[in-house]
């Protein structure tokens, strides 16, 4: 009896790190996207727009929430003169985060 307990335990650990894992990448991958399309907003070449993808992505490891990413870009976007407002960006977000999740999801093989 305890060994199927334990087989159901491992599986819920392992099936609880799968999720982990695949939030993590649709974050990041979400993240990617917003930073791409404000650097495109902020009229960055390539280079410059993938860098600040880039740091986007990674200021997602120190900052944490939408509200801090809205905020991050909101502030970039309004110091380069683009007129946009915050719930503008949530949308934005909204539909990077879904769009990242089609993505990842299609990466894993599970539609």
């Amino acid at each position: 009896m305890s060994d199927a307990f334990e087989n159901r335990q491992k599986g819920f650990e392992a099936k609880y790190q799968l999720d982990e894992e695949r939030a993590f990448r649709i974050t990041a991958k979400r993240d990617k996207l917003f930073g791409l399309w404000a650097a495109k907003e902020m009229a960055m070449d390539d280079p410059a727009a993938e860098a600040y993808a880039l740091a986007l992505v990674e200021s997602e490891l120190t900052i944490h929430g939408d509200d801090e990413i809205i905020a991050k870009v909101l502030g970039d976007l309004t110091a380069k003169g683009v007129d946009i407002t915050e719930g503008r960006l949530s949308i934005k977000l909204g539909k990077f985060r879904d769009e990242a999740d089609r993505v990842v999801r299609g990466l894993d093989g599970q539609g």
